[in-house]
């Protein structure tokens, strides 16, 4: 591939503070799910608030990954109620991503959005989420054992079911998949404008896209990016956003 060609693709970091100091951080499994299953290479987005140029970012970019985190969105931008206590939040990320996500998708940007990624598409389309979805009587556990080897906490944990017609359903060509469970928080109200991918057997939604969008912009709850060379659905998922984002790059080079 000559280097001209290739696709650049966003992926945003988290705040953490290490030592005395403050850094920019995301995890290498997001990096590698890029560069393994897109053939595009990842450029990391501080999450910096209104210091971002976002415009001028976007305009530069083919694509973007929205990540995972420790940390949830405050809820105030969902008019939910206080979290818990002890709950980890990063107010400068929902600063940083929240606006971005939807310049993104209305600029054509192609996104995929995992897990807090996922939640945060919901918040933008005005959508709301559940804090401990353990505590909602209707639904499972959808949590992690936190003491079980990595392997074992991002192995398949149960099935989801996928809307015929949805991108999906596009991209895999069945109506069923098996996909990890590593998140407390999950959809409560579905924002405008989200069209459901994909559902876990208790009926919580597991996967949207944006009805009308300019380009790919999905949203998963499940990490596909964890060991993507071994599984061919999560690999069908980065290949779907991999396809969008190189064409980004014929259509800037046109």
């Amino acid at each position: 591939m000559l280097e001209r060609s290739i696709a650049f693709v966003g992926v945003t970091a988290c705040n953490q503070r290490i030592g005395l100091q403050d850094f920019a951080i995301t995890g290498h499994k997001y990096l590698r799910g890029i560069i393994q299953g897109t053939d595009a290479w990842p450029v990391i987005i501080p999450s910096l608030g209104a210091d971002i140029p976002m415009s001028a970012l976007l305009n530069r970019l083919d694509g973007i990954l929205f990540t995972g985190s420790p940390s949830n969105v405050e809820p105030h931008h969902y008019q939910g109620n206080a979290s818990t206590p002890g709950t980890l939040h990063d107010p400068l990320r929902d600063a940083t991503t929240l606006p971005l996500l939807k310049l993104a998708i209305d600029m054509g940007i192609p996104v995929l959005a995992i897990c807090r990624g996922f939640q945060e598409m919901n918040v933008v389309y005005g959508g709301s989420l559940h804090q401990k979805i353990h505590e909602v009587p209707s639904l499972n556990d959808h949590r992690e054992d936190k003491t079980a080897p990595m392997e074992i906490q991002y192995g398949l944990a149960h099935t989801v079911t996928l809307e015929p017609g949805g991108l999906l359903f596009q991209g895999w060509g069945r109506t069923q998949a098996e996909v990890n469970s590593v998140h407390t928080q999950g959809v409560d109200r579905l924002g405008l404008g989200l069209r459901p991918e994909a559902y876990a057997d208790d009926g919580l939604i597991e996967a949207f896209s944006v009805e009308h969008a300019k380009n790919f912009a999905l949203g998963v709850q499940w990490h596909p990016e964890w060991q993507i060379e071994n599984n061919p659905f999560y690999k069908a998922i980065f290949s779907q956003f991999g396809a969008a984002c190189n064409a980004r790059v014929q259509q800037r080079n046109a």
